[in-house]
């Protein structure tokens, strides 16, 4: 399974890890994903792999109850 965020899109992104000596070795940043279940409808719920920053959104927004 891709390390995607279902809502956002959002995926790992690549870089470089630089030594003190400037030396450059590939790296991937990966995004913090959480599972969480949300209800769709009363008495369904749906599992998604988001990220927390689309987790505090919908927080914000009221989609998801606390």
């Amino acid at each position: 399974m891709a390390r995607v965020c279902a809502i956002t899109g959002r995926r790992p992104q690549t870089g470089y890890n630089v030594s003190h000596s400037n030396r450059h070795t590939k790296r991937r940043f990966d995004i913090n994903l959480q599972a969480k279940q949300l209800p769709l409808a009363p008495g369904t719920k749906v599992k998604l792999r988001l990220t927390t920053r689309a987790l505090k959104t919908l927080y914000r927004k009221g989609y998801l109850p606390g």
